[in-house]
């Protein structure tokens, strides 16, 4: 019976090169000069550190730009408050998602009961929703929907088996 899986993954590679292009650029840039303007990366945890919230939000501004341009999608960042670190300077804490966690599996699979072909199923395994059916064109259609669908989570289709 033809299935696929249904993730919310990111490249940790790309997400390394996103984060040290922007550290280049960071360096280079002007307007960043005499900010000690940084970001740290933790696995997927970023921190932004610089002088001021104006400062910050052109930081995170660079940071998404070099997120598009290597191809990650920014519905899987979370950025958290900012909050004053030592001295005059501020700092925010980014965090990046991965996996789906279980009310969007809920959320996920509710849509596919109610808008999906007849003969689909699909269960929560883990932090992913493997999809089930007779048909492969059916399995398509799945992908199509799930895809047209706003769910605030990056989502990628893989495993797929006839």
């Amino acid at each position: 019976m033809p299935s696929f899986d249904v993730v919310s993954e990111v490249d940790r590679q790309e997400l390394r090169n996103a984060v040290d292009q922007a550290q280049r650029e960071l360096d280079n840039r002007f307007d960043f000069k005499n900010t000690d303007s940084s970001i740290e990366q933790k696995e997927l945890v970023l921190t932004l550190r610089t002088s001021s919230e104006d400062r910050l939000r052109a930081l995170k501004v660079l940071l998404e730009e070099k997120f598009v341009k290597r191809g990650l999608s920014l519905k899987g960042i979370e950025w958290g408050k900012v909050e004053q670190a030592s001295g005059e300077s501020v700092r925010q804490v980014v965090t990046v998602q991965v996996g789906i966690s279980s009310d969007k599996a809920r959320e996920i699979n509710k849509l596919i009961k109610e808008k999906g072909p007849k003969g689909i199923s699909s269960q929560t395994q883990g932090d992913q929703v493997r999809v089930t059916g007779k048909k492969r064109d059916d399995l398509q259609a799945v992908i199509a929907l799930l895809k047209s669908q706003d769910l605030g989570v990056p989502l990628q289709f893989e495993n797929f088996r006839d």
